[in-house]
């Protein structure tokens, strides 16, 4: 049986396109004109004749296009028929598609200036130059500005705070800054620029006064707390060393040595709990750091030291110090940066272990680092090691005596000496906390090296 091939559709023609029909219609007009103009005797006049017909048809065409195209929300096509019919159709369909697209975006934008209007946060919109294009009411209350009055305008122009200026400059807006209200000094505002689009700009301005009134009485209240504390721990702890004696004389008192020793032990971690937040209370607060120029290394070799003899020679303690590398800046600050980050080390790394401190110039600065062979930490906790009261394993904190505020109070010690805190770590392997003070901060002296820069095993 014989397989027949299915048959194929047969395609259909579509018509010729206009330009070919006004091709075919120039021609067959050219024609008739030669041949009327050889009736009488002249071919060529007639063909000039249909030629010029057309190139004034043409040229009719063209005027009224280039009349639209200067209006064309004044004027409309005319009907034509052929090729310019086609243009004219496109032009008008195009121009019905911009229409749509354009009242789309309207919408969008329309809908975007209202959703932004309902912030509560100001929102500036800022061009390449920091020329203001556009911003909401919350912008207006909180900057003070004036309507269409400011539009155009910079906005370092208007916001005159240094801080806000050399943060316009920088250009790094990783963070937002902090800066009085322009219109009310007791107010703060947080100012935070977001890159966008072709080199645009968005300003978010937040009203944080209250929030920054309620940090000041925090701090408030855990300083008066806590100086509050000290007396009846210095009383308690008093007693207790008074009582220590007799009980080593009296053999009836000799059930109590465990509970005094107890008592002993949770009075003195108290006692540095407190210690600790009335430091970060007088860190926390605005007050300036005091700038003098410190001996670097003579306060790390006593730290070394200390770390020492906190060790019990359970630890290999190594020192690298430049002894030519001083720091401007507050020595007790300071103080608590080196014994908190060291005391660490010594607490959480294993006996036998190893601890590196070393202090140093660096391309852009100098850095101090501490770094151990201690447990490590895992990647989820870094982020949150400088909290307050932050612990990762609390049991081992409190074993080991910490009281959760010891990296808090490192961080804004540097903070207040405009340096930095890195934290590098791996669970089981160890850790590396290390601070970067900027150059501006350094100053050196020749003095004659010191001795703890070789290793040394406690």
């Amino acid at each position: 049986m014989a397989v027949t091939e299915p048959e194929k559709p047969v395609p259909r023609l579509s018509p010729p396109p206009a330009w070919r029909q006004e091709l075919v219609r120039v021609i067959v007009v050219t024609t008739l004109a030669l041949l009327v103009g050889a009736a009488f005797g002249h071919a060529m006049v007639g063909v000039c004749i249909s030629l010029a017909l057309f190139l004034g048809l043409y040229l009719r065409h063209l005027a009224r296009l280039s009349a639209w195209l200067q209006r064309p929300k004044g004027l409309n096509l005319p009907e034509a028929g052929g090729v310019w019919g086609e243009v004219f159709d496109r032009l008008i369909d195009l121009q019905r598609r911009n229409r749509r697209k354009k009242k789309r975006l309207a919408g969008m934008l329309a809908e975007y200036q209202a959703s932004t209007a309902a912030l509560p946060d100001g929102a500036v919109v800022l061009g390449a130059y920091g020329e203001i294009a556009w911003f909401n009411q919350a912008a207006q209350v909180l900057l003070g500005l004036r309507g269409a009055a400011d539009v155009g305008l910079r906005i370092p122009n208007l916001i005159r705070n240094p801080v806000f200026t050399d943060y316009f400059v920088r250009g790094d807006y990783s963070d937002p800054v902090e800066v009085l209200s322009p219109l009310n000094p007791r107010n703060t505002l947080s100012l935070h620029i977001i890159p966008y689009g072709n080199n645009q700009r968005l300003l978010i301005v937040r009203d944080i006064s209250e929030f920054k009134r309620l940090e000041t009485a925090r701090r408030d209240f855990v300083a008066n707390a806590s100086h509050e504390l000290r007396t009846p721990l210095t009383v308690l702890r008093g007693y207790l060393d008074m009582m220590e004696p007799e009980l080593q004389r009296q053999e009836a008192l000799a059930l109590w040595r465990g509970p005094i020793a107890e008592m002993k032990a949770q009075a003195a971690r108290m006692e540095s709990l407190v210690r600790d937040m009335l430091r970060l209370a007088r860190l926390e607060a605005d007050t300036p750091a005091r700038s003098e120029v410190l001996d670097v290394p003579a306060m790390l070799r006593r730290v070394v030291e200390d770390a020492r003899a906190l060790s019990h020679n359970e630890h290999r303690i190594e020192a690298e110090i430049d002894p030519d590398l001083r720091l401007l800046g507050d020595e007790n600050d300071l103080q608590s940066v080196f014994t908190n980050l060291v005391s660490n080390a010594v607490r959480y790394t294993r006996k036998g272990g190893e601890i590196r401190i070393v202090w140093r110039a660096e391309t852009d600065g100098a850095q101090f680092s501490v770094k151990d062979t201690g447990i490590g930490i895992s990647e989820k906790d870094i982020p949150r090691l400088t909290e307050r009261f932050y612990r990762v394993d609390v049991g081992r904190s409190r074993a080991s005596g910490g009281t959760g505020l010891g990296l808090s109070i490192v961080k804004h010690a540097l903070d207040r000496h405009e340096a930095s805190l890195e934290i590098r770590s791996e669970l089981g392997k160890g850790s590396t906390f290390i601070c970067h003070f900027p150059a501006s901060r350094l100053r050196a002296q020749g003095l004659p090296a010191l001795t703890t820069a070789a290793a040394a095993k406690v």
